[in-house]
């Protein structure tokens, strides 16, 4: 249960992620302003897919609202320090363009870290009755 709802914030996150690296590095934005767009578009993203999810369950939007930022804030603030802080780290990934592997390897190997990571810790939340937990009464 723990990896599957990981990957249903990586999901979220990922798309975010990449279409912010992608935005920024078209437009040829520093790194600072490309990294807050890829996180900011990360947590929309990641939300969005929860809150469409119980949505569909018939919860109103503040009630949806509340459920996917109990479910998911976690997770995807730690999948983002992780992917992100990767990012960082790797030489010269900040400064590679979307043609270059350096920009995609550094991206996906940053994502598959912070899956790795970011399990364990859903699993010890769902174990509590938190994070993911709070969405699975609205499957």
């Amino acid at each position: 249960m723990a990896a599957k709802a990981t990957l249903h914030c990586l999901t979220g996150c990922a798309i975010g992620e990449i279409l912010g690296m992608v935005i920024g590095t078209a437009l040829a934005w520093g790194n600072a302003p490309t990294m807050v767009t890829s996180i900011v578009l990360a947590f929309v993203f990641g939300y969005s897919f929860t809150l469409f999810a119980v949505r569909r369950a018939g919860l109103d939007f503040k009630t949806a609202l509340k459920v996917a930022l109990a479910a998911d804030t976690v997770s995807i603030a730690i999948m983002e320090l992780v992917d992100n802080g990767i990012i960082a780290l790797v030489p010269g990934a900040m400064d590679a363009q979307l043609s270059d592997g350096l920009f995609w390897s550094s991206l996906l190997g940053g994502f598959v870290i912070a899956f790795v990571i970011t399990t364990p810790v859903n699993k010890w939340m769902i174990g509590r009755g938190k994070g993911h937990a709070v969405v699975h009464a609205y499957h």
